[in-house]
């Protein structure tokens, strides 16, 4: 039968061809690329092993990122981020063959064809646009700072030092009539040395930051002390101002006598009451520990000593090291002068059993307002009882006292004055065990003595920690093993001469040269014996 005319127009399927299965991966670069800067075009990408990482399976999202540097080498340079997105993309194999004649004639046939060699799962694009190049003055030092991290110059890094910030945030150029508002050829430059951040924010779409000018700032005028001009600036009127005592090192000659000047010139504004409590407390005793200090406050003096920070600078000073190391000190009293001031060294004790996690702000902050609201309560509840009772009979936290029964807290840092324990006591107010010069280490005690007190409150207070409460005879036995142990010259290997706080355990500098010496002339006498004597 003849097929109709509709059934004689058919459509030709093309044949089927298989797709491999090998993977490729596609970089679309924003820029000409040829085949001899294909090496530039990836070290502009950073290099073969950023590929490699960018294009990994297991690649996390931070590491699937590119930055395409215009300018390889310059660390101030703005990269273009470009993003690693997953495609379904098939790689052809377009193949032209040459041209040919056909038939003599000038007719040119072009023949093309096409191979699928493998897929494309995953594609770098970059879509955000080329940002502003900077380039700062290769002078400055931050700039040659950073250079100089680049190549790993050692010496030039260690050799760099903060320079001295200088007001000169203009600069005044010369320019031609005209170019400028400035009628007499002068204009005015910022001269901010501001370099680039390290690192450049991969958001592309600006933020609506919304500047304002700080309500707090005022329009001042300065004068250069150097040339005598006047600039206007602004001055942060609510700028903080650290409150803190004055700090002095052992070494240092002579105590501070007032207040820094800051604290004085807000001296208006502390609490006079609460000023008046504590300069009576400092002259009943000099010294004084944070613990010791707050546990003869009641809860309202507490909170007004930790609110305002003006009230502790205003009477007395700090230790930065030494034998009062952290202990608060009055204005004008130096203890490196009184012999009686051995009853106000302090003793601290590390446990490596007490927890070391600080608790966040928020729980502490919700710690400290229960605490001050318990001590105000159980003072409130004192107050009602002991009424017609005299105010020095009224009981006080006994937190910084130490009497070898009871256990207070799981931290041992106690004055020595602050120590009741009858054996202890006696071996603090031994006069015998006075030195003549006060030293950094032991204070106004001989070494002697000074490690036995510590021996013996060591034992007795981790003998607490552990549930029991430690008796003299076996203070005793400890401090008769001591003396053995230093009677084979043990006790000399044990202290190490270094440049840390001597009140650590540090040896002076004049017996640790001592120690040094003996310990040569040892090492010599032992190679000299060890000689063979000769036939």
């Amino acid at each position: 039968m003849e097929p109709s005319s509709s059934e004689s127009t058919s459509t030709t399927q093309a044949a089927e061809q298989p797709l491999p299965s090998k993977d490729f991966y596609s970089v679309q670069y924003p820029g000409y690329v040829k085949s001899s800067s294909v090496p530039l075009a990836v070290q502009s990408l950073g290099g073969q092993s950023s590929l490699d990482r960018a294009f990994r399976r297991s690649a996390t999202k931070n590491e699937a990122l590119l930055e395409l540097n215009l300018r390889p080498g310059n660390p101030f340079a703005h990269p273009i981020p470009g993003d690693v997105v997953g495609t379904n993309n098939i790689l052809l194999k377009i193949t032209k063959r040459k041209r040919r004649r056909i038939n003599t004639e000038d007719e040119v046939i072009g023949d093309f064809t096409a191979e699928a060699v493998g897929v494309i799962p995953k594609t770098v694009r970059f879509r955000s646009m080329a940002d502003y190049q900077y380039m700062p003055n290769v002078d400055d030092p931050v700039t040659q700072l950073r250079f100089a991290m680049d190549r790993m110059d050692v010496q030039a890094i260690k050799n760099y030092t903060i320079p001295t910030e200088k007001e000169d945030y203009t600069t005044r150029t010369h320019t031609s009539v005209g170019e400028d508002d400035h009628m007499d050829g002068t204009s005015e430059r910022s001269n901010l040395r501001l370099p680039p951040p390290p690192i450049f924010s991969r958001q592309g779409i600006p933020q609506l930051y919304n500047y304002k000018a700080n309500n707090m700032s005022v329009l001042t005028t300065v004068v250069d002390p150097e040339t005598g001009e006047e600039r206007k600036r602004l001055i942060n009127k609510s700028k903080w101002r650290g409150y803190g005592p004055s700090t002095i090192s052992f070494a240092e000659q002579g105590v501070p006598t007032n207040p820094p000047q800051n604290v004085q010139d807000a001296a208006d504004s502390a609490n006079l009451n609460v000023l008046a409590t504590l300069k009576k407390l400092f002259e009943e005793r000099p010294c004084w520990t944070r613990a010791a200090l707050n546990n003869q406050l009641n809860a309202t003096e507490i909170r007004e000593v930790q609110n305002s920070k003006i009230l502790i600078p205003l009477v007395g000073y700090v230790f930065q090291d030494g034998p009062w190391r952290d202990t608060l000190v009055r204005l004008g009293y130096d203890p490196r002068d009184d012999p009686n001031a051995r009853l106000f060294q302090r003793i601290y004790f590390r446990n490596l059993n007490h927890p070391v996690v600080r608790p966040s702000v928020i729980t502490r902050r919700q710690e400290g307002r229960h605490a001050v609201a318990v001590l105000a309560r159980n003072t409130n509840e004192e107050q009602e009882q002991n009424r017609d009772v005299p105010s020095d009979n009224t009981s006080r936290p006994q937190s910084h006292i130490f009497d070898g029964v009871t256990l207070s807290n799981e931290v041992a840092a106690f004055q020595l004055c602050d120590v009741h324990d009858p054996m202890l006591k006696g071996m603090i107010e031994d006069e015998e065990a006075v030195r003549d010069v006060c030293n950094e280490r032991d204070g106004w005690y001989t070494t002697h003595a000074f490690e036995r007190i510590k021996d013996v409150l060591r034992f007795k207070f981790f003998s607490l920690l552990d549930g029991h409460i430690a008796t003299d005879e076996e203070c005793v036995a400890l401090l008769e093993r001591k003396v053995g142990t230093a009677a084979l010259g043990k006790e000399a290997q044990r202290k190490r001469a270094g440049k840390h706080n001597m009140a650590k355990g540090a040896l002076p500098v004049e017996d640790a040269a001592v120690a040094r010496l003996r310990a040569t002339l040892d090492s010599q006498a032992r190679k000299f014996r060890s000689r063979k004597p000769l036939e």
